[in-house]
């Protein structure tokens, strides 16, 4: 990591996880996305951060370490395999490499910021913003973006088996009057986490969790909040980009 000034005396630590066994999308954290490897993407935000001084990359696989350290990032080791499981907790991972760190560095940060590689249309200023409500803010726990729900999940549907032993749609409610349709304006808003997360790293052993009890946060666009799953979200970042070169 470079030397950066802004800083105060804080210790930093941004962190990625990239495992190797995506199924959706095979290798989906180094796919190509405009000719650059999906990891690269939210590293290259990182490593221009106003406050993040040490970066480090959690991954299984030695392929994706050596496209992460092209990137300027740090790989201690690698990753457990029982930590890189479908089912594997991600705070897991997380207080593995914060232990590796403190026994084998002697670094204990102050604030973990968890970075995700399937979001790449977020900015070194989504990142910057979240550092700075912690350091501004001594009661907040973490702090974390968050875009409007595209699609308000007062609105979400379920499948249920009904009384002639066929299925129906219902609400979560399960009134079935309530499917009609509802003005959105009449919905208070909604939003969801767009997967960058700063925290005290005391939270993280305090409560075993990366967000703690008072949650700050971060409001972005939808279009930056866009999480890469499948092939669709491949093209629609693809067709962002490309047009704002």
């Amino acid at each position: 990591m470079k030397k950066n000034i802004f800083k105060s005396d804080k210790k930093i630590l941004g962190i990625i996880g990239i495992r190797s066994g995506s199924k959706g999308v095979p290798d989906k954290n180094i796919r190509k996305l405009l000719g650059k490897p999906l990891i690269g993407w939210i590293l290259e935000k990182a490593i221009e951060s106003k406050y993040i001084n040490k970066l480090v990359v959690s991954t299984d696989s030695e392929k994706y370490a050596n496209i992460a350290k092209n990137f300027g990032a740090e790989v201690p080791y690698l990753r457990p395999k029982k930590l890189a499981a479908n089912n594997s907790p991600e705070i897991d991972f997380v207080k593995h490499m914060l232990d590796f760190l403190e026994k084998n560095q002697n670094y204990k940060p102050d604030i973990v910021v968890r970075l995700m590689a399937t979001v790449p249309l977020q900015t070194t200023d989504d990142i910057d913003s979240l550092i700075a409500i912690l350091l501004k803010d001594i009661y907040a726990d973490s702090a974390v973006v968050i875009s409007e729900a595209r699609q308000h999940p007062e609105k979400a549907l379920k499948i249920v088996n009904d009384k002639l032993g066929k299925k129906l749609v219902t609400f979560f409610s399960e009134s079935g009057r309530e499917v009609t349709p509802i003005p959105r304006q009449n919905y208070d808003k909604a939003f969801f986490r767009s997967n960058i997360i700063a925290c005290r790293a005391n939270i993280i052993s305090k409560t075993n969790s990366l967000t703690g009890d008072i949650v700050r946060f971060h409001i972005i666009p939808q279009e930056r909040a866009i999480d890469i799953d499948n092939e669709i979200d491949f093209l629609i970042c693809e067709k962002i980009l490309m047009s704002k070169k």
